[in-house]
């Protein structure tokens, strides 16, 4: 099978994005199929292609996986207008790829939304299958965050929602609250799968405490309780929390606690300018790669789990970062409720808080460090559920075996099966 693959943020593990595209696909070429990935250039992302750009565009081979990657420079900080239309240019030259590539299959990932509009080229106009797998609810979130408020917008976007879900043979959704959103929308819940994101046992696996400290032994002392954030800076990551419980971890003493907030987005000038204006037991680390950040994760002592306060996040969302923690045996301090607040929860691999309660995180990190035993148990069980629950490999398996059954579907006689080759 030949399939299109569409990710405007694709990368490899060189990156310091998300690699379940590069994970997937590569699962996908291992069951014989072939891949060719459409993507644009994310400054944190590193898709492996090092030949030059001829009009806008280059192409390769990394790891299997056939690369077409548009000269579409995103960056977190970025403007809400330069984002919007390197969106929709990534868009344009997508359906250009799908009119005149030979495929069998188009699969296109969110976000941004937009990543929908081949798909749907290809399935109205090319007659081939296309399955949708949606990462975030939009524009539900950015409408909650009060990011997109011209109704005309906002209009346009819930009718793309609304066609990019009814052109799809099959929907993957990455959290159950997603699931709900595109079956809100009058998507057949059975057609819809729930294939979150996994964790990579492998690279994120817990290591001994011979390499304790050596990333960190200019900035935190050696006896420290280090809490680690590894991901995006932006509004959506209500980060200022984060910064408020350290400002009462300093009011009280606790000069033993460290916070590290490691990554890149719109609000980290805002953060660092706090870290040092109110001398803030917190430091402020560039993007790392997938292989440096497991190393980090070896010598810190818990993950925090941040959300801004906006209940559209509390379901609808799949971070990376938390399987990336659990994968590492960290325990988790989560600040927002839902789904995982739930899984951590459930398996006593972390502690939650209520949002907007400085007093409540301080309270907890203070409680992780005072007790050594009881978070040692904490990371145990979360490894437990990463190995348990969020394998790489099972999951890979289920998500690899809705493409191909979106295939045989597609193709096979009306009669033959109740799921005929359905128009919707």
């Amino acid at each position: 099978m030949r399939i299109l693959y569409f990710h405007q943020h694709f990368s490899t593990p060189r990156g310091s994005l998300g690699t379940r595209s590069y994970e997937m696909a590569r699962r996908l070429i291992a069951r014989g199929h072939t891949v060719t990935m459409v993507c644009g250039s994310a400054n944190l992302g590193d898709t492996g292609l090092e030949v030059l750009f001829e009009r806008g565009s280059r192409r390769g081979t990394v790891d299997g996986i056939r690369i077409i990657e548009f000269q579409l420079p995103y960056a977190g900080r970025d403007r809400f207008l330069k984002r919007t239309m390197l969106f929709l240019k990534f868009a344009a030259r997508s359906v250009g790829v799908v009119l005149s590539e030979k495929v069998d299959l188009v699969f296109a990932t969110s976000t941004p939304l937009t990543a929908a509009i081949p798909g749907i080229v290809a399935r109205w106009i090319r007659r081939r299958p296309f399955v949708f797998e949606v990462r975030d609810l939009w524009p539900e979130l950015p409408r909650a965050m009060g990011v997109i408020r011209n109704p005309i917008v906002l209009g346009l976007m819930g009718a793309l929602e609304w066609v990019a879900y009814h052109s799809a043979k099959r929907c993957i959704a990455l959290s159950p609250g997603i699931v709900e959103g595109i079956a809100r929308h009058g998507y057949p819940r059975e057609k819809i799968a729930l294939v979150p994101n996994a964790c990579d046992l492998d690279m994120f696996a817990p290591r001994s405490g011979a390499c304790r400290r050596e990333r960190l032994r200019r900035q935190v002392a050696p006896d420290a309780f280090v809490a680690v954030f590894a991901g995006a800076h932006g509004v959506a990551n209500g980060l200022d929390a984060v910064l408020d419980a350290a400002a009462v971890l300093k009011a009280r003493g606790r000069a033993g606690i460290h916070i590290l907030l490691v990554g890149d987005g719109q609000l980290k000038p805002h953060l660092a300018a706090r870290v040092e204006s109110e001398c803030l037991p917190v430091s402020l680390w560039d993007p790392l790669e997938k292989s440096d950040l497991a190393l980090l994760f070896a010598e810190v002592d818990a993950g925090l789990m941040v959300l801004a306060d906006v209940p559209a996040f509390y379901f609808g969302t799949s971070p990376n970062k938390f399987f990336d923690y659990i994968a590492s045996g960290l325990p988790v301090l989560n600040n927002y409720p839902g789904w995982i607040a739930n899984l951590i929860s459930e398996h006593e691999c972390g502690v939650v808080v209520p949002p907007g309660d400085p007093e409540a995180f301080a309270n907890a990190l203070e409680l992780m460090a005072d007790n050594s035993e009881q978070v040692r148990q904490m990371g145990a069980n979360a490894r437990r559920l990463a190995e348990e629950r969020f394998s790489r490999e099972g999951l890979a398996q289920e998500f690899v075996s809705v493409l191909e059954s979106a295939h045989e579907h597609w193709h096979r006689p009306p009669g033959t099966n109740t799921e005929t080759r359905v128009r919707h």
